[in-house]
Formats: C-alpha cells, sequence, structure tokens
C-alpha cells in the first residue's frame, strides 16, 4: 500500500520516517519552511549541483506559456518564485502567475526576489493547498514543483487542482521519484542521507529539516501509484517522464471537463 493509501485509510501520515497525526503534519512542514526560507534556493543549487534548474527547465518547456494571449498559471507551494518566473519570462505580456503557499516566510523571499519586474503579472497568495481560496475554472494551467509530498492529504490538494483549472487546463507536477538504475540509486541513496543533511547543517543550520526531506522522498508514492491517485481526482491523458534516471519525474494530466 502506498504512503498516500495509507494516509486516506486512518487519521495519520507520514512525516519522513515517522507516522504523526494528519492534522499535526502541516504545522511541522510549516516550522521545516519556516527556517529553511531565506537558503532554500541556495540548498536546491547546492544539493542537485545545478540539475534543478534544467528539471524546472523542463517543466516549463511542457508547460509552454503562450506569447499571444491570456494566461492564467497557478503554482503551488511555490513561495520563493522559481517557477513563477521562469513562467513569466518564456510567456507574453499576457502571462500572468499566481504564486500560492502555505508558508509566509517562502512569500516573503518570493516578493523580495521578484521586486518590481513583474508588475501587474504576479501576485502572491497565502493558502493551503487542500483548501484553495481561489474560484473554481480560472487558470490554464496549475504547476506544483517539489511541493506535493508535504501535503498531508494529497487527494484532497489533487481534488482541488482540478477544480480551479478551466477546461482544457493542464495539471504539471515536478516531484522527486524513485531512482531506476542499479548503481545509481546506491549512490544516491548514500549522498541523500549522508551528505544533504550535512549540507544543511552547514549552510541552513538546520540538518533535521533536510533529513526529513529526504526521508519525505522516499516516502512518496511510486510514479506509477501517484499517477492512479491523479486520474482518481478526474485528470485525465495522465503521463509521467522520468528525468536523471529517476531521480525526479514530471507528471501530467488534463482537465477535460
Amino acid at each position: 500500500m502506498s504512503a498516500g493509501e495509507r494516509a486516506s485509510n486512518d487519521d495519520t501520515t507520514n512525516f519522513g520516517f515517522e507516522r504523526v497525526a494528519l492534522d499535526e503534519k502541516q504545522g511541522r512542514v510549516d516550522d521545516v519552511f519556516r527556517s529553511v526560507a531565506k537558503r532554500y534556493d541556495l540548498m536546491n543549487d547546492l544539493m542537485s549541483a545545478g540539475l534543478h534548474r534544467a528539471w524546472k527547465a523542463q517543466l516549463i518547456a511542457m508547460l509552454r506559456p503562450p506569447q499571444g494571449r491570456a494566461f492564467r498559471h497557478l503554482d503551488v507551494a511555490g513561495g520563493t518564485g522559481d517557477i513563477a518566473f521562469r513562467s513569466l519570462a518564456a510567456g507574453g505580456p499576457g502571462t500572468h502567475v499566481t504564486v500560492l503557499d502555505i508558508n509566509e516566510a517562502m512569500l516573503r523571499v518570493g516578493a523580495e526576489r521578484a521586486g518590481h519586474r513583474f508588475d501587474g503579472r504576479i501576485d502572491f497568495v497565502t493558502g493551503n493547498a487542500e483548501t484553495l481560496p481561489l474560484p473554481a475554472e480560472s487558470f490554464d494551467a496549475y504547476t506544483i514543483a517539489f511541493g506535493i509530498r508535504n501535503v498531508p492529504r494529497i487527494d484532497a490538494a489533487l481534488k482541488e487542482a482540478h477544480r480551479v483549472l478551466k477546461p482544457g487546463g493542464r495539471f504539471l507536477c515536478l516531484e522527486f521519484s524513485k531512482v531506476d538504475l542499479p548503481v545509481l540509486d546506491r549512490i544516491y541513496d548514500a549522498y541523500s542521507f549522508h551528505m544533504i543533511p550535512r549540507l544543511g547543517a552547514r549552510v541552513a543550520g538546520d540538518a533535521d529539516s533536510y533529513r526529513y526531506l529526504v526521508e519525505s522522498i522516499r516516502q512518496f508514492p511510486t510514479p506509477g501509484a501517484f499517477a492512479g491517485m491523479i486520474e482518481a481526482a478526474g485528470f485525465r491523458h495522465v503521463t509521467h517522464r522520468l528525468l536523471s534516471g529517476g531521480i525526479v519525474a514530471i507528471h501530467s494530466g488534463w482537465k477535460i471537463s
């Protein structure tokens, strides 16, 4: 049984390798990201040796913000603005991005990074992925990068993604996955569990938060299981694309009606 299935069958869920009450997880996740917000983007560069930039570029290539028409993009759990800035740079003047995050510390970092570069084309909203404070059928695209595994009720977040998308809208999720190369998987495990918490301690002053982030990757459903969850939320033409030997995957689904 997958992590997502276990979470839906009782009142507990995974917080890394620990089982916690569903209502407790969000507060603990908030504490993690409040702690790492100011060093979050730097740590992404260090942890992935810069690969996260290529992964995000691939996400935007699949998103394809248009040049010649209005395009409303919702980026969830995107507080520091990394995906939003790429979308705005790729799209035309009609592209508008709403960055939504439950963590205000992350949103403050994003707003500071944005400055006045995208005035009128970007806004930052505090909100929960499970209960989006946004109207139905109001966005052309929904993205979430490295955030879905931190949501206590993933099925609820996926249903909300479907609700706020217009018919014909696209859901894209960039998330860590299961390494599928026999030698790489052992190297990746050794690096993740030994080096990343040490980097977190030295750069962000917080080894425990990065230990949780590594553990949360291992608890996330397999690509096939997650595809089933996306379909259960109402999406169609669900696919996934593995990158870098399965270190990450981009999951895609369409709202048909």
